[in-house]
């Protein structure tokens, strides 16, 4: 009803934010767009990649894997080009530690998962 606005917040408001992101599918080659929480880090956008506390990845993760050039769109901001990468070594726990501390039960959460979860990092690109 809302197309997505009531739900966009920016990280200010509460450490974390709503962002909407934009992959290219990786069997249709089509565009496939999903609403995110994310932290910023820097010029860099984090999400992390769950299929809710369902196991396996997201699709969009694995359309980023397959292609990982994308967009993003922040709360009343225009898109912005991304490439997105998996964070890794003290870098990932870095930044889960910051989700840590956006939600303290995110640990015992993704314990029942036998799927790791992806710590994913969108960095900012130049648009070709």
């Amino acid at each position: 009803m809302s197309g997505g606005r009531f739900l966009w917040t920016t990280s200010s408001r509460r450490g974390w934010g709503a962002l909407r992101l934009t992959t290219t599918g990786r069997r249709s080659g089509a565009e496939r767009s999903v609403i995110l929480g994310y932290l910023e880090d820097g010029p860099n956008l984090v999400t992390l990649a769950m299929n809710g506390w369902a196991e396996g990845d997201p699709a969009w993760w694995l359309n980023l894997q397959a292609h990982p050039d994308g967009t993003v769109r922040l709360a009343g901001q225009d898109a912005r080009p991304v490439r997105a990468r998996s964070a890794t070594g003290p870098e990932r726990a870095r930044l889960w530690q910051r989700w840590i501390a956006v939600d303290p039960q995110l640990d015992a959460l993704t314990a029942s998962r036998s799927t790791a979860t992806a710590v994913v990092v969108l960095e900012p690109r130049v648009a070709t």
